[in-house]
């Protein structure tokens, strides 16, 4: 209870200087740090204003944050996929991984899909960065997310896909 008040304090504090500097530094051990002066040593340093509202993935731990940025996760599946691609979904959610699901729809769209993979166009399909992972294989799958710094368990509450944006009605 005290820490709460504690930041509530510092909040109101921070809220009636809207002058005052504040800086977001990340130490060599990924620990996150928000002081009114930038950390001697830092690996990472931000300044932050006091209008500025913050990125939605600020919730995720800075590990996953980072593998996000280098190496965004895309799932592809089709309408009637089935078992398989729940069981896909199932596995990303588990790691907690962040990812954006991309449904075929029309051709054009399964045609640029065939092109991009090389031809095969199995479904599910993921993409980690610039590589494809065509067909859910756990094994293949949970050793490329691993080479890309993605956590290993969700230390959060397991997230669902980013919806993909609205197809327009034809």
């Amino acid at each position: 209870m005290k820490s709460i008040q504690i930041f509530c304090v510092a909040a109101l504090l921070l809220a009636g200087s809207a002058q005052a500097e504040l800086y977001r530094s990340v130490d060599s051990s990924g620990k996150v740090h928000y002081s009114d002066r930038p950390l001697e040593n830092a690996q990472d340093v931000e300044r932050l204003k006091a209008d500025k509202v913050p990125d939605a993935d600020t919730s995720l731990p800075y590990e996953t944050q980072r593998a996000k940025q280098n190496f965004p996760v895309t799932l592809y599946v089709r309408e009637k996929c089935g078992s398989i691609c729940q069981t896909a979904r199932d596995a990303l959610n588990k790691r907690g991984i962040p990812y954006t699901e991309k449904n075929l729809v029309t051709q054009e769209e399964i045609d640029a899909f065939r092109k991009a993979t090389g031809g095969g166009g199995e479904i599910p399909s993921l993409t980690v960065g610039k590589t494809w992972l065509r067909g859910f294989e756990a094994g293949q799958w949970n050793s490329e997310l691993d080479f890309a710094g993605y956590p290993k368990t969700a230390p959060y509450r397991p997230r669902a896909a980013t919806p993909p944006p609205a197809q327009p009605a034809q």
